[in-house]
Order: C-alpha cells, then structure tokens, then sequence
C-alpha cells in the first residue's frame, strides 16, 4: 500500500522551514543541472529566499544571464532590459533635477558680505535654512536605516549558510554513524539551532 501524499502547505516552524528549505533547493537545482545537460537545453533558475539572497543556476551552454534574457525578449516580444533602462534613465533625470533645485536654493541661501540685506530677508534666509538642515538630518536618516538593512540581509544571509552546513555536517555524521553501526546520536560540537541574532528585529528610531 502506498505512502498518503502530504498537504502542501506553509511550514510554520522557522527551523523545520529553513532545513526544508535547503534541501529543496538542491535537489531543485540537482534536477536543473540534469535537464540542462541530459536535454540540451539553455536554462535559467532563479531563486530568493526568505531574506532575499539570491541562488541562481544558468545552463553552462549560455554564455550570460543577459544573453538568454534577450533571446526572451526576442520570443515573447517583451522588452525586459529596455524597461530596466527606462527607469534608469528617470532616476537619472529625476537625480539631474534635483541637483539643479538645490543649486537653486544654495544661491538664495549665500551670505554675500558685500549686500545689504532687511531684516524679512535675513528672516526668510533663516527659514530656507532650517528647512535645509531638516532635509539633510532626514536624508541622512534615511540612508542610515538603508545601510543597516543591508548589513541585516547580509548577517541574515550568512547566518542561513552557515546553518546550512551545520545541517549537512549533522546529516553526514548521522548517516556515517548509522553505516558503523552506532546507537548514539551525532555530535558536530555546532549549535544547530541558530536564531535570528535579537538586535535584527529591534526597531531603529532616527531623530528628525
């Protein structure tokens, strides 16, 4: 009789979910690697975990990402690298324009000791400046918390890895032990349940 199919569902634990995780992705990227070359095909796998670190496959006959990519394009009548360029070149004007506006303001904001300036003058001068400092402390806010998620995803990433190999270590040992015979449990000396380290998910507040 048969072995019942499981439901597919979410896994709700996060270490279950994680050693699920890895041992899908290879066998996913094991049967790519056969497809690819026991069928001749060109093939590109791409894959996201959970904190974003990417895992991709590309057919060794293919030269480049973008080489298959605009053979795509070229098949489905898409144009995937001309929108990504689109967009490049909006922040770029976006970036050009903003540049000229702050020009702009830095001229007004210029203290010349050779002009005679009224007092509304002096005031609004004061005010344009406040608002500048206001806008770079808020800048500067914004790129702090940009860089501190990005070495978040980078700790989340080599944290996923080095559990990874704890893992593969715990399988290796126990499937040796079993071959020699033994009762006891493996012992790797490595801590196999790894958190998330507790000042990732502290919330970071950024003064204006």
């Amino acid at each position: 009789m048969g072995r019942g199919r499981s439901e597919i569902k979410r896994i709700e634990n996060p270490t279950q979910r994680q050693s699920t995780f890895y041992k899908r992705r290879d066998g996913l990227f094991k049967k790519a690697r056969e497809l690819s070359v026991l069928c001749d095909v060109d093939l590109l796998l791409l894959l996201f975990s959970t904190s974003g670190k990417l895992y991709h496959y590309l057919s060794p006959t293919v030269p480049s990402v973008k080489d298959l990519v605009e053979r795509y394009e070229a098949t489905t009548h898409t144009k995937v690298w001309t929108d990504i360029r689109q967009e490049r070149r909006a922040e770029l004007e976006k970036a050009e324009q903003m540049c000229e506006l702050m020009e702009k303001e830095l001229r007004v904001m210029t203290v010349d000791d050779g002009e005679q300036y009224t007092v509304p003058s002096l005031e609004l001068l004061e005010h344009s400046l406040e608002a500048a400092v206001r806008k770079v402390r808020s800048e500067k806010d914004r790129k702090i918390g940009g860089e501190i998620n990005y070495l978040e995803n980078i700790i989340r990433g080599r944290h996923e890895e080095r559990y990874g190999l704890c893992n593969k270590l715990a399988h290796s040992q126990a499937s040796n032990n079993e071959g020699g015979g033994g009762s006891t449990p493996p012992s790797s000396g490595l801590e196999l349940k790894l958190g998330t380290p507790t000042w990732i998910h502290q919330t970071t507040v950024f003064s204006t």
